[in-house]
């Protein structure tokens, strides 16, 4: 077993990878560890485009929020957040205003603590430790209810989080739950690994993951558009995030299907 650095949080898996720190080593990050290493070089095998991929997601992200302020929205909940690295929607958000809010949501101790770091001294975003489908832990915590008012919109991303909530878990009827609980005029960014067009090498993504501790669940464009059906979906619709309103035609892939995930801004009305 790895030896333990004196910043881990007490009672952190070194021995079985996670989805959050294997994320943080395709991106570049230090907050990862030899088992996430190891993992993470074995799907790049799999899917050799995966570092790219995990980047493309981080900029749909960026574009997502940028879309909610663009829209007026000042409050973001960010769900499955994961380990901090550059472009989190905290920096996004307050370089166009300041005063925007951020709440982030993480089951993962080692994405909870560096976040806890990161966000030291800065008054308008905090880090709630939860996992995404015990909806009241996230709406009803208490930096969450500090943070956020829930009479004013709220833009909640969930990007690539639920491909990493089985069908056992009812993932529809989690979101629709969080639905349920915003206020009209919210949003909701998300992003989902799927196997539409490269199910071979996907799969083989599938089935190592199996041995970490966030195994994945693959769907298809009918099954994601299904995911987040209770909002209404904006322009241009469920697409693979280089599609997803690109800053400039260079954004956009030849192949945009090479990204192997969906994304999906939609409102609250």
């Amino acid at each position: 077993m790895e030896q333990r650095p004196d910043w881990i949080p007490e009672g952190v898996d070194l021995e079985n990878p996670s989805a959050a720190r294997c994320y943080d080593f395709y991106l570049g990050g230090a907050h990862n560890f030899a088992v996430d290493r190891e993992l993470g070089r074995k799907v790049m095998e799999v899917v050799p485009n995966v570092q790219e991929v995990a980047r493309n997601n981080r900029a749909f992200l960026r574009r997502a929020v940028r879309y909610c302020l663009d829209q007026g929205v000042r409050q973001f909940l960010d769900i499955g957040s994961g380990i901090p690295t550059a472009g989190n929607v905290h920096e996004t958000a307050q370089a166009v205003d300041p005063a925007a809010r951020v709440v982030y949501v993480d089951n993962e101790p080692v994405a909870v603590a560096h976040s806890r770091s990161i966000l030291n001294g800065n008054e308008n975003a905090t880090i709630v430790q939860a996992d995404l489908v015990n909806v009241d832990a996230v709406l009803d915590a208490p930096a969450t209810r500090r943070m956020l008012d829930f009479s004013q919109p709220v833009a909640v991303m969930m990007v690539a989080l639920v491909h990493f909530v089985p069908d056992s878990s009812k993932p529809r009827e989690v979101i629709r739950s969080y639905h349920d609980r915003l206020p009209a005029g919210s949003y909701l960014g998300f992003s989902h690994v799927t196997g539409d067009h490269y199910p071979e090498g996907v799969q083989g993504l599938v089935d190592l993951y199996k041995s970490s501790t966030n195994p994945v669940t693959l769907r298809t464009r009918d099954e994601v558009a299904e995911l987040v059906s209770d909002f209404e979906i904006v322009d241009p619709g469920v697409v693979y995030v280089p599609d997803w309103r690109p800053d400039t035609p260079e954004d956009v892939w030849e192949k945009p299907e090479r990204s192997i995930v969906y994304g999906a801004v939609a409102r609250k009305v």
